[in-house]
């Protein structure tokens, strides 16, 4: 994989470029792609976001997002457009599993495939261009770093900062985590004077729900959370009649594995959801716990050191039988 520096030279003539991200693309997922195609857009070049799902719709207020095209739903017209492609970006993945039922597709694609990623261990052969460092707090971040970097960082307005500075919020936990660096406090500072508005996307982004969201998290709390104080573990599993119950919608998931992580002497949080084809497991960790690894051992899964996900094929009773199992085994670096 080439440095992604080498491509400024080539952004001087017009391309035709595929944008896409992982299912169920998050804040950070979105913004980058939303604020990479707007600029791009910008260069002249013809641009299509494609995601592999369904997406949150307190992220529809990002510009752009209603060209944006849902693979699972328009399979034909995206497939299309992919094979006209001559660049795709991949952003906020680094292995094609992670599309869902866009793999395939994109492991057959000719075109030159550009990586601009910020979790661990990147399939690296599978890009001509890119960038995968850990150290970033975000994909939004590394799309800045792209723009600043080059002669075009003048066409950075306030909508691309929006989507910039909202995957920075959502990625850095409203800059709580330790990958809140200064270099991010910067770009904010940047953003700032560029004209962005922050509380506009900070409203967009957490005060967007409908009642029964809310209704929803309080049942979590109260009927669905186990606390290990033993273990220094919580573990939230939800479900298929709770999702259903309160008509739980994509994206109104989001954020609920962070709320246990508030209480005293809490290490380790997981949340496990019972999806209809899978169970899906978010992980989060305070200090020395390494989730990452966590779950690629136990859960098929990965992330960041105290952020990652999972998933598993097994009932939701039996996968969480298998966490608690698993929470016993690491007792010692729970303590």
């Amino acid at each position: 994989m080439k440095p992604i520096s080498e491509l400024y030279p080539l952004l001087s003539n017009a391309r035709k470029v595929v944008i896409t991200t992982h299912q169920k693309p998050d804040a950070d997922a979105m913004g980058s792609s939303m604020a990479l195609q707007q600029w791009l857009v910008k260069l002249g070049h013809s641009v299509t976001v494609i995601s592999p799902t369904n997406w949150a719709g307190w992220v529809n207020w990002m510009p752009g997002t209603k060209e944006v095209i849902d693979y699972e739903k328009e399979k034909r017209k995206a497939d299309a457009i992919l094979d006209e492609a001559e660049w795709l970006f991949c952003l906020d993945f680094n292995i094609f599993h992670r599309t869902k039922s866009m793999t395939g597709k994109l492991q057959e694609l000719k075109c030159i495939k550009i990586l601009i990623d910020h979790h661990q261990e990147p399939d690296v052969d599978s890009f001509d261009y890119g960038i995968s460092t850990t150290a970033k707090s975000s994909t939004c971040e590394m799309v800045y770093d792209f723009i600043i970097g080059s002669a075009h960082a003048d066409l950075m307005d306030s909508k691309i900062s929006q989507c910039i500075y909202a995957g920075v919020v959502g990625d850095t936990g409203s800059f709580r985590f330790a990958s809140a660096s200064a270099s991010v406090h910067r770009l904010v500072a940047d953003l700032k004077e560029r004209g962005l508005e922050h509380g506009f996307v900070h409203e967009q982004l957490f005060d967007n729900f409908l009642e029964n969201r809310w209704r929803f998290v309080g049942h979590v709390l109260q009927n669905r959370m186990e606390v290990f104080y033993e273990y220094n573990t919580v573990l939230i599993a939800i479900p298929k009649s709770d999702l259903l119950k309160y008509e739980i919608r994509t994206g109104d998931t989001e954020g609920l594995v962070n709320y246990p992580q508030s209480i005293q002497g809490i290490k380790m949080v997981a949340l496990v959801i019972d999806r209809d084809e899978e169970r899906k497991w978010s992980f989060r960790s305070k200090g020395d716990f390494d989730c990452n690894t966590f779950a690629r051992k136990y859960f098929e899964g990965g992330g960041h050191y105290n952020a990652a996900g999972g998933r598993s094929s097994d009932s939701l009773e039996k996968t969480v039988q298998r966490f608690k199992e698993v929470m016993k085994e690491n007792e010692n670096l729970l303590q």
